[in-house]
């Protein structure tokens, strides 16, 4: 069984669809599950954490925890999930909570990557690339809270660990499994500890994933736990591979909509614009009209019931750069950020209260604190709107299905399909069809000599 651990809520999402699609049975729980419970039939667990943007001390505490929880209920390898982005600064929490889950498992070598092509993530000669551009000249150069300023992702890593980074080429990972073991040989005799393992298409990323088959610990973004998957899935011959039942939640699932937005990314912007556009009313959150999240939320769901039935609305609080400097010069990051998120679990609560059978949240903090509000323990994993963005079906409580969406997540168009049209209309036909999918491979991956 394979145990995955996220370092936030919209990430758990993601590996638990890309382990999903390789016929694994996927259980997905949001935060650490008590000690006594007790599994179904499955192949692999997720635990979704809220640790990308904790203290580097907490993260660590976090992720151990979680690791101690799957190998107690049968986990046989730890994979580690963290952003596609590489999301991190030169304290953390990427570097931190390998060395701790590394020593814990007894890992002397750990092969990653933040590569997802399927998310237009690849990583050549070490270097991570956001589509055609380097990391540094995406828009993570200017992300609020983790600025990706450097696309070397050894130096990236290196800042926050003393141990030693390698890469393993595009090259060996192209002459497939047998090479990039050898490879892994070749490092332990060096010491080197952490392995980031070029790659541009899912070849790779399968080729990575049989390689790393039985290692106590994996690590990197959704593309990884799928290529993982797919080894565990090729190796095993007791798979069921059948869907759940989702039985009448298919039916809460096509009920009311709202969309509840915090992202500061361009996706998640344009993704705005277009609900306005298409005439969804909207209601924005502003944390400089006042510092009481609860009369924020109060003021919000008064909006709401003075709303006619039509479009799913929109409750956001989602800037663009310099309005969000200028609120958090104000403020502090901190502050706003805490009423913003406390307001929003608050509305949630308050939506379904009202009825509302479909939550869309858009980016990991805002996803985070709605789940933490409305008391969501986990659930099933069914359809993807968009690659990597699944619904989730509550199995416990109010039984509604959740839209957990990272920032950058997405066509432009995503927020305003999922919540108007019937859920089973808003599945994506395969990985790699709609518009997060680049038209042709990227100029690095084109280029590569062995191709």
């Amino acid at each position: 069984m394979i145990g995955a651990i996220a370092d936030d809520f919209t990430g758990g999402t993601d590996v638990a669809v890309f382990i999903r699609r390789e016929g694994l049975r996927t259980i997905l729980f949001f935060g650490l599950p008590p000690a006594s419970t007790v599994l179904p039939a499955c192949d692999a667990v997720v635990i979704a954490l809220k640790s990308r943007m904790l203290p580097a001390d907490d993260a660590v505490s976090q992720s151990l925890e979680a690791s101690d929880w799957l190998r107690a209920h049968g986990a046989q390898q730890i994979y580690f999930k963290y952003c596609s982005t590489f999301d991190s600064t030169p304290r953390g929490n990427i570097g931190p909570v390998l060395d701790a889950l590394a020593d814990s498992l007894g890992a002397r070598t750990v092969i990653q990557t933040p590569s997802s092509p399927e998310h237009l993530r690849t990583q050549y000669q070490g270097y991570l690339f956001v589509n055609d551009l380097l990391l540094s000249e995406s828009h993570m150069r200017n992300h609020p809270l983790t600025p990706m300023t450097d696309s070397s992702l050894p130096r990236v890593l290196r800042a926050q660990t003393k141990e030693r980074v390698a890469v393993i080429t595009h090259q060996t990972v192209r002459s497939g499994a047998h090479a990039i073991r050898a490879a892994v040989s070749e490092a332990e005799s060096r010491c080197d500890r952490y392995l980031l393992a070029d790659a541009v298409d899912e070849d790779d990323l399968r080729a990575i994933g049989r390689a790393a088959l039985g290692a106590p610990l994996v690590a990197g973004a959704a593309g990884l736990g799928g290529g993982l998957a797919a080894a565990v899935a090729g190796a095993s011959s007791s798979l069921v591979g059948e869907s759940f039942d989702l039985g009448d939640t298919k039916i809460a699932g096509g009920g009311p909509a709202a969309v509840l937005a915090g992202s500061c990314s361009k996706r998640t912007l344009e993704q705005i614009a277009v609900l306005k556009e298409r005439g969804h009313p909207s209601f924005r959150l502003d944390a400089l009209a006042g510092r009481d999240s609860a009369a924020l939320a109060a003021d919000a769901l008064a909006w709401f019931d003075r709303l006619p039935k039509g479009r799913a609305p929109l409750i956001y609080s989602s800037l663009d750069s310099v309005e969000l400097k200028h609120v958090q010069e104000i403020l502090g990051v901190g502050e706003s950020a805490g009423v913003l998120e406390d307001a929003t679990g608050r509305i949630a609560v308050g939506l379904v209260d009202r009825g509302v059978t479909r939550v869309i949240a858009a980016g990991g903090e805002t996803s985070g604190a709605v789940v933490t509000a409305l008391g969501v323990s986990g659930g099933m994993i069914g359809p993807e709107p968009a690659p990597g963005v699944p619904w989730i079906f509550t199995t416990e409580g109010e039984r509604i299905a959740l839209l957990l969406k990272s920032g950058n997540f997405g066509a432009p168009d995503l927020l305003a399909e999922a919540s108007t049209r019937p859920l089973h209309e808003t599945a994506s036909t395969r990985p790699g069809t709609t518009t997060n999918a680049p038209a042709s491979s990227p100029p690095h991956a084109r280029s590569s000599p062995s191709r």
